[in-house]
């Protein structure tokens, strides 16, 4: 491409899907250092140096080792431990979902569940950081339908979870939403698959998510109660 015509006329021509992808990673781009999350980079996703594993060797691996490990098409990654904000808006979400779903057929997981799924022959193993789940379970060391997966963004991990893993993740015939929540600041992007996949930005503790799948409706304020390293002012 040789000017900025072809470029435009070359996502014109992407389906909506793929100028959402642009869309996302321009958002990315543009993103100054000063609004990213609180959580050091250094720890995640450092490639365990191994042979390819099978999946029943990567699950034997897993039991016997205190750290975490995705596995993605035979490699795995090591994780690294999450800021006290991101822990505290997981504990939030769980909390809530856990309190709305009891008694039912769904059920909320923390980020010690392994998710898993294939998307073009590939398997891939995920920690997400809370998901819901309705209905039994084919494994018990794993889940592979869940209606709601939510991660928490950080610097280490940020550009997987809006690119990887909202792509991967939207290959699960039972997911219908995906939610990103920041950590330094009020903003949560609820992608649906009724709507396409397409953002949904929220950035006002006033303001409330609808996670539709499971039928909650919950504040802003909630969810980073007690998270925010610098809470936003309140007008007078």
């Amino acid at each position: 491409m040789n000017n900025i015509e072809e470029l435009q006329e070359a996502i014109r021509q992407l389906s909506s899907v793929g100028r959402e992808i642009i869309a996302e990673w321009l958002r990315d781009f543009m993103m100054e250092e000063d609004y990213r999350v609180a959580e050091p980079a250094a720890g995640y996703g450092a490639r365990v140096k191994r042979d390819l594993m099978s999946i029943e060797e990567y699950l034997k691996f897993e039991e016997g080792t205190p750290i975490r490990h995705e596995y993605v098409a035979g490699e795995i990654f090591a994780m690294s431990d999450g800021s006290l904000e991101h822990g505290l808006i997981g504990a939030n979400l769980l909390a809530a979902f856990h309190a709305h779903l009891r008694g039912g057929p769904c059920k909320s997981f923390m980020n010690n569940v392994k998710l898993h799924l294939e998307v073009n022959e590939s398997k891939f193993f995920y920690y997400p950081d809370v998901m819901v789940a309705c209905g039994p379970q084919a494994d018990s060391r794993f889940c592979t339908n869940p209606r709601l997966i939510v991660e928490v963004l950080s610097p280490s991990t940020e550009r997987t979870d809006r690119r990887e893993k909202a792509l991967n993740y939207r290959q699960i015939p039972a997911l219908e939403e995906y939610v990103l929540v920041a950590q330094r600041m009020a903003e949560v992007t609820i992608y649906r698959r009724s709507e396409h996949w397409a953002p949904l930005i929220l950035s006002s503790l006033e303001e409330t998510a609808e996670f539709r799948s499971i039928e909650l409706s919950l504040p802003l304020g909630q969810i980073y109660e007690g998270a925010l390293v610098h809470p936003p002012r309140v007008s007078a």
